[in-house]
């Protein structure tokens, strides 16, 4: 096969990758859209618990009140579909890994799919009741705190994805290490730049109040050091191996 058959095949398999993965999500969508506007009040209580008494949301855009709730469970079913979207990116790059990096295939995806969820519920149940109850609190008197629906979920979505990304951290460690792309002793020696990195992030996705910005820079911090961690158990587990392999083969 020479080296434009080669690509085309990649492409068909992109493809086909992507076509189940979009209609895996697609399928959780459609089972999940009778429950549609549930889905949105469950992530609405955060806000609507600290509105004044007798406050409602409103909607400014006419259509709002159908396309908001469908755009949440449209997330919703991205985060069921999400172990499924993941083995095939996985299963996409996997042709092109060693057998030691495949193995860690399966737990990778299992755990990013954890520290993604556990990434989103630290937002909805920590971050935002603190953030909406620090809003709530500092709202000048005369202003009455009526959200847009559309605002509200433009705002929690953002605050959803950089939590759960941020969760990711440890994921990226290791990748990073087992991959050979980074030691980590010289991840080690940047651990001051990834904490000033924690908190420019943190300040660029979350409200201007300290404590939401103190929520997601600590997090970051710490799951970085859990994945040193890790990564430093797997690199003496592998060095046991190889070490147990040249015995064997002497």
């Amino acid at each position: 096969m020479n080296g434009a058959e080669g690509f085309i095949s990649h492409l068909i398999e992109l493809r086909d990758r992507l076509l189940k993965a979009v209609g895996a999500l697609l399928l959780v969508f459609f089972v999940l859209f009778y429950w549609a506007r549930d889905i949105y009040t469950l992530l609405a209580a955060p806000m609507i618990a600290e509105l004044p008494e007798g406050a409602t949301m409103i909607a400014i855009e006419v259509a709002a009140p159908f396309f908001v709730p469908i755009k949440v469970t449209l997330f919703a079913s991205l985060i069921v579909a999400l172990p499924f979207v993941l083995y095939q990116i996985w299963a996409f790059i996997a042709p092109g890994l060693y057998t030691h990096e495949k193995r860690l295939v399966v737990p990778l995806i299992a755990t990013s799919t954890i520290l993604f969820l556990v990434g989103c519920l630290f937002a909805y149940l920590i971050v935002f009741p603190t953030v909406f109850h620090f809003v709530a609190a500092f709202t000048p008197d005369g202003v009455e705190m009526n959200t847009d629906i559309q605002k509200y979920f433009d705002f929690v979505l953002t605050l959803f994805l950089a939590f759960g990304l941020a969760f990711e951290t440890p994921i990226a460690v290791v990748i990073l290490t087992r991959m050979g792309i980074v030691s980590i002793e010289k991840l080690k020696e940047s651990r001051p730049y990834v904490i000033v990195g924690a908190f420019v992030i943190a300040a660029i996705f979350t409200p201007p109040d300290v404590i939401s910005q103190l929520l997601l820079a600590f997090p970051i911090w710490i799951l970085y050091e859990v994945g040193l961690f890790i990564s430093g158990i797997l690199e003496k587990k592998a060095g046991r191996e190889e070490g147990k392999d040249d015995v064997e083969g002497d």
